[in-house]
């Protein structure tokens, strides 16, 4: 808010610092804490001068810091102290030790690993980064169809593989989610031809929201153009999957050949096809 002058100092009740009697002087400076401190207006103070309380603007005026009493002190005059008080009409700022846990009145737990919202309710603070990320393999070659892919799945085991939350499940090549939330998932495959023509395979993936029906969200179609015996070529797609129900979001993967000397390649050693799962974030 804007203002005319002067801006009121938002009440925050201090008491200055002891200052000491001058005979013959009248004015003295107000600090708090060994820094200048500038009052409201004399309406906005309490002065005890010799135990009695002065009355504002014909016992004493401030300009800035200063206090000026309507007479000279002399020696043997007590200051006893001079408190502050700000704006007295406006809630302000807190004083120290005034305001705690106690006194709010939000839901949920108040503890050192929670948060205050805005809707005014207690929280976890949310885990930061990825929680979920898991990856698995074909360990064995597939020749012509398999829909699903339902056997020789593996999680990757090789040598300093590492996977992040307690990973995926899958059952006759139904993998089933740990966590809700928004995934990646990527299926890369090598796809070869040993036919002396050219052919085409591709790779689909399927979810299912309602753990019964399965719809094709994506494929990746390879041509293989024949050069000489097995040749190869790589498959590669990707895609988002909204996780809200960890029973019912799943998904599995097709592999379809245009004949049998077409496959998807396997190994249990190292990774020639394999499905990558990464949690992205909260659903």
């Amino acid at each position: 808010m804007a203002y005319i002058g002067k801006t009121p100092t938002i009440g925050n009740f201090q008491v200055c610092d002891a200052i000491s009697v001058v005979n013959g002087q009248a004015a003295y400076t107000m600090q708090v804490g060994g820094v200048n401190v500038s009052p409201e207006s004399a309406n906005h103070m309490l002065v005890s001068l010799n135990g009695i309380l002065q009355a504002p603007t014909s016992s004493f005026t401030v300009s800035g810091s200063t206090i000026t009493f309507a007479s000279n002190l002399v020696t043997g005059d007590v200051i006893d102290f001079i408190q502050i008080l700000g704006n007295v009409l406006d809630v302000g700022v807190p004083s120290d030790n005034t305001v705690s846990l106690a006194k709010l009145t939000a839901t949920g737990t108040k503890d050192a690993t929670t948060f205050l919202r805005g809707d005014n309710t207690f929280a976890e603070v949310p885990a930061g980064g990825i929680t979920e990320a898991d990856q698995w393999r074909l360990t064995t070659t597939i020749v012509g169809n398999s829909s699903p892919i339902s056997s020789n799945l593996e999680r990757n085991d090789s040598s300093g593989f590492g996977y992040i939350g307690s990973g995926m499940t899958q059952s006759s090549g139904i993998f089933t989610f740990p966590s809700t939330g928004i995934y990646l998932i990527s299926a890369n495959g090598t796809i070869y031809n040993n036919i002396t023509s050219s052919r085409y395979a591709l790779i689909e993936f399927l979810t299912t929201t309602d753990n019964s029906s399965y719809t094709t969200v994506a494929n990746s179609y390879s041509y293989i153009n024949y050069v000489s015996s097995y040749t190869y070529t790589n498959s590669e797609q990707k895609i988002f999957f909204d996780v809200t129900n960890t029973s019912n979001c799943k998904i599995k993967f097709n592999f379809t050949a245009e004949n049998g000397n077409t496959g998807l390649q396997g190994n249990t050693d190292a990774n020639r096809t394999v499905f990558t799962f990464i949690r992205l974030g909260d659903t």
